[in-house]
C-alpha cells in the first residue's frame, strides 16, 4: 500500500452496498481517503456473498466495523463516530435513515461541516423517489437504454453498469469532493442528492443535441456516432474478431484507405443510410480480408482511429495499460489502478477488509 496525501486526513464513514456506493468510496480510498465501511453484524455487504472478487475490487483500501444501526446502543457508537467524520455516504431509499434516528438533520447537529451523500436511483424527490431499482431500470427511464444498441436491433444492456457506475457512482464523488472543499471554507457541509437516473439522463448530449437539431429521437445505431457514418464503425475480421474503426475526420479515413490499399474506395459518399451503403459494403469485404491483429499491425500505429476490440483478458495485456501500470496485484489476482494519475501522489491500493476487521482499532476507543 502506498500512501496518498490528497485526501489525507479526510474521513468517510460509508454506509453504501453492492456496486455503486463503493465504487464511489473506492476511488475516494485510493486517493487518500479514510474511508471505514459500514456493515451490518450478520454478513455485512450483500456483495460479500455475491460476489468476492467484486466485492474485492471496490473495497480495496478500506476498513470494516460492524454496527446494528436498528440498536440504540449501535446508532450511538455511529453518532459518535460521526462528530469526527467528514462525509457520510449511504445508498438506502429515502427516509431510512431519518427512521434509524441517523438522518442527515440529526448528524448535522452533531457536526456541522458534515457533508452527507444520498446516492440512490431516483433521488429524494419525485413520484419515483420509493421505489427500488437496478442499473437497466435508471437507463431505460433515462432513454439511454433505447440507444445501445446495433440498427435493426432492439435495446442491448451491455455489461458496464453506465447509471450506476458512469453516472451515479462519479458524480456522487464529484459531488462529496465539491462539498468537501464547500465546508473547509465555510465550515459548514451539505446534504448531496444524487440520482443514478438524473445522471444518466445528464450525459446523454448526442441524443439531446439529435432532438434539438432535427426535433425527433434518434434511431438506435443511427445517430453520426452510433453506426450511421462507414467511416465510424465496427467490422468483422476474417477470424470472427472485430475492429473499430473511428476514423471520423477524413483526413484519418483517407489514410486508413491509403494504408489498406483502397485509396479507390475514396471516391463513394460516406454518408448515412442508403446513400452510404455501397462503401460500407465494400469496408465490410475489406476488413474480412485479414485477420483482427493483422489489421492491428497494419493500422493502429499509423495516422487511422482504428484499433482492435479486445476481450477483457486481452485488454488487461494490452501495451498501453501495461504502461500505464493501470492493473496492480490483489492478492495473487489483477484489479483496477486509479485511473487518475497524480504529480505529487500515488494511489492507495489495499486490499478489502474482512467484515469487523478495524472494530478494535476504530470503535474500541469509542465504547468506553
Amino acid at each position: 500500500m502506498t500512501s496518498n496525501p490528497l485526501l489525507q486526513g479526510v474521513r468517510v464513514l460509508d454506509l453504501s452496498r453492492l456496486l455503486p456506493g463503493p465504487f464511489c468510496t473506492r476511488y475516494l480510498a485510493q486517493m487518500g481517503a479514510d474511508v471505514i465501511k459500514i456493515e451490518e453484524p450478520n454478513g455485512g455487504d450483500y456483495a460479500r456473498s455475491m460476489s468476492a472478487d467484486m466485492f474485492g475490487l471496490v473495497n480495496r483500501g478500506k476498513k470494516s466495523v460492524t454496527l446494528d444501526l436498528r440498536q440504540a446502543g449501535d446508532v450511538e457508537l455511529f453518532k459518535k463516530l460521526v462528530v469526527d467524520a467528514d462525509v457520510v455516504i449511504e445508498s438506502f431509499r429515502p427516509g431510512v435513515m431519518d427512521r434509524l434516528g441517523c438522518g442527515y438533520e440529526v448528524l448535522k447537529a452533531i457536526n456541522p461541516r458534515l457533508v452527507f451523500a444520498a446516492l440512490t436511483g431516483y433521488g429524494q424527490t419525485g413520484p419515483y423517489r420509493d421505489r427500488p431499482g437496478h442499473d437497466m431500470n435508471y437507463r431505460g427511464y433515462a432513454g439511454e437504454l433505447d440507444q445501445t444498441g446495433s440498427a435493426g436491433t432492439g435495446p442491448s444492456v451491455g455489461n458496464l453498469q453506465v447509471a450506476d457506475l458512469a453516472g451515479g457512482a462519479l458524480s456522487c464523488a464529484l459531488g462529496i469532493l465539491a462539498a468537501l472543499i464547500g465546508a473547509r471554507a465555510s465550515g459548514v457541509g451539505s446534504f448531496v442528492d444524487v440520482s443514478m437516473m438524473d445522471a444518466t439522463l445528464a450525459m446523454q448530449v448526442l441524443s439531446l443535441s439529435h432532438l434539438r437539431s432535427f426535433g425527433r429521437d434518434p434511431a438506435r445505431g443511427g445517430d453520426f456516432l452510433s453506426g450511421a457514418l462507414p467511416n465510424y464503425s465496427i467490422y468483422e475480421c476474417s477470424d470472427g474478431k472485430h475492429l473499430a474503426v473511428g476514423s471520423l475526420e477524413p483526413k484519418f479515413f483517407a489514410e486508413v484507405l491509403k494504408v489498406a490499399g483502397r485509396p479507390d474506395l475514396a471516391k463513394l459518399p460516406c454518408a448515412p443510410g442508403k446513400v452510404g451503403a455501397p462503401l460500407r459494403e465494400a469496408l465490410v469485404e475489406l476488413f474480412k480480408s485479414r485477420t483482427r491483429d493483422d489489421w492491428e499491425t497494419l493500422l493502429a500505429d499509423e495516422e487511422t482511429c482504428v484499433t482492435a476490440i479486445l476481450k477483457p483478458s486481452e485488454a488487461l495485456q494490452n501495451a498501453q495499460v501495461v504502461a500505464r501500470k493501470m492493473v496492480v496485484d490483489d492478492n495473487g489476482k489483477p484489479a483496477f489502478n486509479l485511473p487518475i494519475f497524480f504529480s505529487n501522489a500515488e494511489a492507495v491500493n489495499g486490499r478489502a477488509p474482512k467484515l469487523g476487521a478495524d472494530n478494535d482499532a476504530v470503535l474500541g476507543p469509542l465504547r468506553g
